[in-house]
């Protein structure tokens, strides 16, 4: 079966990216780690980061790549490549990995999505930023440490409240 994806150059991009082993947290565990190889891969094959948010088995991003570029993938590649040398072998490896020499940390595929104007970038921002409250794990956006919410605050685009748990279940942003 042949792939495709959404490929323009110096285009923006949604993208979830998943750990192999959903109940593992090593993205939170070696948060360093992770924030080393996306940094290292940042100075060799540049591209700008929107909006980011690292959960323990997870993580979401958007992307915009410089004029010209559409190679994410290659990106991609490169940071979860990075990030596993940096972690202790030990995972279970199914048969088809070890034959394609893989470890066992990542998905091998990631979702990714072609932002298409001014109002999809907002909601996968705003996606992103609620993505912590939306599975439990603070009642306040800003309340998580691993957002690039805390830069869009800083900056005064959105306040410290945005994001805020109700009783019937957050704010309406949805997979």
């Amino acid at each position: 079966m042949h792939y495709r994806r959404s490929v323009i150059p110096g285009g923006t991009y949604f993208f979830t990216v998943n750990l192999f082993d959903r109940k593992q947290t090593l993205l939170l565990d070696h948060i360093a780690l992770l924030r080393d190889a996306v940094s290292q891969v940042k100075a060799r094959h540049s591209f700008s980061i929107d909006g980011m948010v690292i959960l323990p088995d997870h993580l979401h991003a958007i992307w915009t790549l410089p004029d010209g570029d559409r190679d994410y993938s290659k990106r991609w590649m490169l940071i979860k490549a990075s990030f596993s040398r940096g972690i202790m072998k030990g995972e279970q490896i199914s048969m088809s990995r070890k034959a394609k020499g893989e470890r066992g940390i990542w998905q091998r595929r990631y979702w990714e999505h072609l932002i298409r104007d001014d109002e999809d970038f907002q909601r996968h921002v705003d996606y992103i930023h609620y993505n912590p409250v939306k599975h439990g794990w603070v009642k306040r956006a800003s309340d998580w440490p691993y957002s690039s919410i805390h830069r869009y605050i800083k900056k005064g685009v959105l306040d410290p409240n945005w994001g805020v748990s109700d009783v019937t279940g957050g704010v309406g942003f949805g997979e």
